[in-house]
Order: structure tokens, then sequence, then C-alpha cells
């Protein structure tokens, strides 16, 4: 008789799922990862002439977060279920390069299930949730790191990553991600600048949320690599500097006070917000930053 479905990443087994339960992360990673993943044109390509929903930006984020959400927390039953629904979209996603993108020449094939396109998907979630939990939780150990980075390995072979074909160890992972982030393949192409800002800096809230989300940028704009930035072509001063240091530091230290209740648990009901918020402003003819026509 087997046990209970206790998902892929067990509770109290799993670092990813430590990593992911606090609301912080969940809340920033996804547009962090967005927005460096849009840097490799044939991800960001590929997966924008096979979307439907580029004119629904902020909807799409907040299925992809509930979507992983259900595996990262879910029994393998729900996470089964969504996986399936993946590889479908998934399988649809293949072609080539209409024109070139940067130092990308047209005619540059891709594929959602190119075994070094998925590792730059899973490369820029483990980084930037990585990047915000350290910011406001706590440092994880090496040990921690390890065992993080295999959680990462198994959630990408779920949809399809080859285990023999990605860094092996979280040191290894890192010393591959530096590479990577000095590489001269990444370009940001125009659509992929205006989207990737987009959904960093441009997120649909009600006016009486408004004035929080000129921390959400600071915060968001001075997680980045420099590279990054420079590829955005934001400005950052030491003053931007001090401000975000001090910002992190005010959120760590009034941890202690907040209800648990609102430190860890799923975003679902933040995500459904969010989504909801733009379908009111497109019901209206309003303009939705980082909405693109569909493509061909």
């Amino acid at each position: 008789m087997s046990g209970p479905d206790k998902g892929y990443f067990p509770d109290g087994e799993s670092v990813l799922r430590e990593v992911h339960r606090e609301r912080v992360v969940g809340l920033l990673y996804g547009q962090r990862a967005l927005a460096i993943g849009a840097l490799a044109p044939l991800n960001f390509i590929g997966t924008r002439r096979h979307s439907r929903h580029f004119d629904k930006p902020f909807q799409r984020l907040a299925r992809t977060g509930k979507a992983f959400e259900t595996i990262f927390f879910g029994t393998r039953a729900e996470a089964d279920r969504v996986l399936a629904m993946v590889e479908r979209m998934h399988g649809r996603v293949e072609g080539e390069l209409p024109e070139a993108a940067g130092p990308i020449p047209a005619g540059t094939a891709y594929s959602a299930f190119d075994p070094e396109l998925m590792l730059w998907t899973v490369a820029v979630i483990a980084d930037s949730a990585q990047r915000f939990y350290e910011l406001f939780v706590r440092r994880l150990s090496d040990h921690e790191l390890d065992r993080l980075w295999a959680d990462y390995v198994r959630f990408g072979e779920l949809f399809g990553m080859p285990r023999d074909e990605v860094p092996s160890s979280y040191a290894e992972f890192r010393h591959w991600w530096d590479r990577r982030l000095s590489s001269p393949d990444l370009h940001l192409t125009h659509e992929a600048r205006y989207v990737g800002a987009s959904i960093m800096f441009g997120i649909p809230v009600s006016t009486t949320r408004a004035p929080a989300m000129a921390l959400h940028n600071l915060i968001m704009c001075g997680s980045l690599p420099p590279r990054v930035r420079g590829e955005y072509r934001l400005t950052w001063s030491p003053a931007h500097d001090v401000a975000f240091r001090g910002a992190v530091a005010t959120a760590k230290a009034t941890r202690p006070l907040t209800p648990e209740s609102l430190l860890r648990g799923p975003n679902t009901r933040n995500f459904d917000q969010v989504a909801d918020r733009e379908r009111w402003m497109l019901a209206r003819g309003k303009p939705v930053k980082g909405a693109l026509e569909q493509a061909a």
C-alpha cells in the first residue's frame, strides 16, 4: 500500500518548498525571472510566437505563478495535471527565428524541449527565488544551496529537462550562471525590453496600492545583476543603492512582528487580484503595460 501523496517537494524535506512558501519570494521571483529570461532571444521569441496571451501579460503571469505553486506545494496528482497541460503547450513551441536577434542569426531553430533553453528557464527561476529569499529571510548554507539546486533540477526534469545535461551541483550551476550572464549571446529585442520592463515595473494595481509600487520597483531594480540593469537601460545610482539596502534592512527587521499567515503560504489571492485588475482595465479600454499584439 502506497503512502500519502506528499507531492514532488515534500514539506519539511524540500528546500525549494521552504524558499517558495515565503510570500515575498512568490510575489517577486516570477517578474524578475521573466525579465532576465527575456535576454535569451530564442526563449523570448519562441514563447512570444507561440503564445495566445501576449495581449494579456499579467493574466499569463498569474496563471504561470499558480501553476508553479501547484507543482511546488500540491500533491503529485495535482502537479501531474498541470504538467500534462504544460507538455501539450510546449509541444507546439518549435520553429526558427524569422529574423536576426542581436548575435542570434535568422533561421536559428528553437524548441521548448531544447535542453539548453530549458536550463535557462529553470536557471532564471532558481537565481531569482534564491535572491529574494536571501535578501528578505536569511542566507542559505552551502549544504542547503546544493539541496535547493537539486530540487530545481528535479523541477526541470518534471518538464522534460535531462538531468545529465545540466550542472550537477550548486557550485557548478553558479559557475555556469556567471558565464551565461556575461555571454555576448544575451540580447534584448525591442519587444523583450518593453515586455520585461513592464512586467517588472508596470503591475496593474488599484489606485490605493499605487504608492507601494515605488518601493516595489526600487526592490525589483536593486535585485537585478548590473548586466541586466544595463540591458534594460535602467538608472542605478549610489543613492538608489542606499535606499534599496535600507528598504531590505527594514523589511527584515519587521519580520519578527509579522504574523506567520502573512509571511508564508501560496499567493493565489494576490495573483488573482493582479489578473482581475488587468481584466478590468482591458474591459474599459485602458492600456496595459507589456501588452503586445497577438503573435502571428
